[in-house]
């Protein structure tokens, strides 16, 4: 390859030399705990299908369903004819679980992120943002125009003394409900306390929290007791804890309007296939329906806590699904991961740039699918070798 570009395959080479190299695995069926991944059964903890519905037989019946009603794709944007009875049944359903007056569907968290921050910013506004935020909150803060600014995970005080010297127009602050390579949840009420104070709207990103925090699965704000009084905007995704895909962004009438004339990632995108609208509306009824699928996996994320501190491993303060084991260095990680792939267990190495330098680790995630069985011998293994 010639000019500025021949210098990508010896990046890449030395990205693979720093051990950070990512490869893709092919997964030969459906998701569930045990996989067939390149020709191999495996026993996985990396899935986010939280509660075990990506393979659930209702959910995939449903989409069945509304793929012989719809057809298999929307054909259009939601503003041209893409927007079908089947999408606006779901946006109804989600403002009525999170007791908002209004939903609206995305195709995906990412665009839904990057289409909420730069619809309601651009330049003279300011979005204050966690240092742990994912990757799509921080990119659609840079692609909004407006003045990025970060402040200390989940430290109110770093907040408030960056909005107190802010003179910009509009502030909004951005948070995770539950962080992605953590785990732990943001505090919410003192970041609302915080942002009350400084007429900043406060923007909550749940998608690893809806479905499985609080009473009826509702999410990290159900769980803290927080409504649309503190978090006027919230959104959270359907590929995750729901097991289908896509995301919607729930707020007041005149918020929910303004995305749907200013959000670009809506506007100009064609609306996720309404089988999946479908298969979601089954989906979140089973959340309602079956709360022990969350109390299931909050006895196996107690019974994993409290076998891996007695191996002595080092486990970050998550009461979620995601269960880190924090490691180092990125060799190290990578050498666990191998290893308990060699004893027939998916646990993948999470590396920079993804993580700080220094804080590779091995993401677990635990869904309602596993079993107690399971768990253990994934404690098994572990003990194996770290006494190796």
């Amino acid at each position: 390859m010639a000019g500025a570009f021949a210098s990508l395959g010896a990046d890449l080479a030395a990205r693979a030399a720093a051990g950070l190299y990512r490869g893709r695995r092919v997964l030969e069926g459906p998701q569930a705990t045990t996989v067939r991944v390149d020709g191999r059964e495996l026993l996985a903890f990396c899935s986010n299908d939280y509660l075990g519905l990506a393979n659930d037989p209702r959910v995939i019946g449903a989409l069945q369903q509304g793929a012989a009603r719809y057809g298999a794709g929307s054909g259009a944007s939601h503003l041209v004819s893409g927007h079908s009875r089947a999408h606006h049944e779901l946006e109804e359903a989600l403002a009525q679980f999170t007791n908002r007056p209004r939903a609206l569907l995305f195709s995906g968290g990412y665009a839904a992120n990057l289409g909420v921050i730069s619809a309601l910013l651009g330049r003279g506004d300011a979005v204050f943002q966690d240092r742990l935020n994912h990757a799509s909150l921080l990119d659609g803060g840079l692609l909004s125009g407006a003045r990025l600014q970060r402040f200390l995970h989940n430290d109110a005080a770093s907040l408030e003394s960056r909005l107190a010297r802010s003179p910009a127009r509009r502030k909004l602050v951005a948070v995770d409900g539950v962080f992605s390579m953590d785990g732990d949840e943001a505090p919410l009420a003192a970041l609302a306390a915080v942002c009350a104070r400084h007429d900043a709207l406060l923007y909550v990103d749940d998608a690893h929290g809806f479905g499985v925090l609080g009473e009826r699965g509702a999410g990290t704000l159900e769980k803290q007791g927080m409504g649309s009084a503190g978090v006027p905007l919230l959104m959270a995704t359907l590929g995750k804890a729901l097991g289908v895909a896509g995301a919607f962004v729930a707020g007041s009438e005149e918020l929910i309007e303004t995305l749907i004339q200013f959000a670009r990632t809506y506007v100009y995108t064609t609306a996720m296939p309404p089988a999946l609208a479908v298969a979601a509306a089954e989906s979140l009824r089973i959340v309602r329906e079956e709360p022990w699928r969350r109390a299931h996996l909050q006895e196996l994320i107690g019974r994993w806590r409290a076998g891996a501190n007695a191996l002595g491993l080092q486990l970050l303060p998550s009461q979620t699904a995601i269960q880190p084991l924090l490691l180092g260095d990125a060799a190290t990680a990578l050498r666990w991961s191998e290893q308990l792939l060699a004893r027939g267990l998916l646990v993948p190495a999470i590396r920079p740039p993804t993580v700080p330098r220094g804080q590779s680790r091995l993401r677990v995630t635990l869904s309602a699918a596993h079993t107690v069985a399971e768990v253990e011998r994934l404690l098994q293994a572990l003990a194996d070798i770290a006494g190796a």
